[in-house]
């Protein structure tokens, strides 16, 4: 049995720690707050403990889930122990520490980026880099919402590394910010729709300022186009230019993908990893470009 310790046991934590379970893990949980004692209570943790100076050596692997703004923090708390680090998103949110906690723990290091695993991401990114609709155009993301449930960072934080890890997944690779205007709230950014690249063009759009809840990502290509719809839809859409230029008669293709959650997935594949298997996707390298990247287009925004 794979022995997990996992750190934080709060809104998010408590998923991460049903999934270990299911998975068949031993799960060592640091808690804090009666809150997070309770959660891990529930869940089924195998044991529940104050602070990471607890955990036994017996531990073969770390899962973060702490706040953002404490992710850099508790991810030096554990470099000590020599083990994989499996940390929610983003690694950081200053890039200096990004790069400091990238250069301590070298590949050991990884970012739970959930998007990199979504089926259907996974299937616009097979779409994009095959010639089934000729060479892709243009990416367009959108993760709008009305509040932003975390007090700690602003809502540019929390939501543009998804949308940085599904342009990673779909292309291999972030392209440079070129533009960027930012939403704001007294101090406080909400918002943030950010240009990247040329060719393909990329554009990128979160806010929590919008009364709405929609997510969607759409691809362009020189013979038609493709869209994720929805975290939960059970297909990706796909619609050809038959005649040239985009007609209602267009043939669509809803192409089915698995209901399978995306934070089991990554679990699994870390799990995996702590018994032999390849490692996650999201190493230290490429969760330091994600920082990077958030941080040139606040600073493009605010310029």
């Amino acid at each position: 049995m794979t022995h997990v310790g996992l750190i934080g046991c709060g809104n998010w934590g408590r998923y991460i720690l049903r999934d270990l379970k299911t998975l068949g893990c031993e799960v060592s949980v640091v808690v804090h707050s009666s809150r997070g004692r309770a959660n891990a209570e529930e869940c089924g943790a195998d044991r529940i403990l104050q602070s990471v100076s607890e955990f036994s050596r017996t531990v073969e692997g770390f899962v973060v889930a702490t706040p953002t703004v404490i992710h850099a923090a508790t991810v030096e708390s554990l470099l000590e122990f020599r083990r994989p680090i499996f940390v929610e998103k983003p690694l950081a949110t200053d890039l200096a520490a990004a790069r400091r906690l990238a250069e301590n723990a070298g590949d050991r290091l990884f970012v739970m980026d959930k998007w990199r695993y979504h089926p259907g991401i996974e299937a616009l990114r097979d779409l994009a880099r095959s010639d089934e609709l000729g060479p892709l155009q243009s990416i367009r993301t959108m993760r709008v919402c009305w509040e932003n449930p975390h007090a700690d960072v602003d809502a540019v934080w929390i939501l543009m590394p998804h949308e940085l890890a599904i342009v990673l997944e779909i292309l291999g690779y972030i392209p440079d910010p070129v533009w960027a205007v930012a939403e704001q709230s007294q101090s406080e950014m909400t918002g943030l729709l950010g240009v990247l690249g040329t060719a393909p063009q990329v554009v990128v759009e979160v806010s929590t300022r919008l009364v709405a809840s929609f997510r969607a990502v759409w691809l362009s290509f020189r013979d038609g186009g493709a869209s994720l719809r929805d975290a939960y839809s059970p297909h990706i859409e796909i619609r050809r230019a038959a005649h040239g230029a985009a007609r209602s008669d267009d043939p669509q293709d809803n192409r089915a993908i698995s209901s399978e959650l995306p934070l089991l997935r990554e679990l699994r594949t870390f799990v995996s990893y702590l018994e032999g298997g390849p490692p996650p996707k999201s190493d230290a390298g490429e969760s330091v470009r994600i920082v990077e990247v958030i941080t040139k287009l606040r600073q493009l925004a605010t310029a």
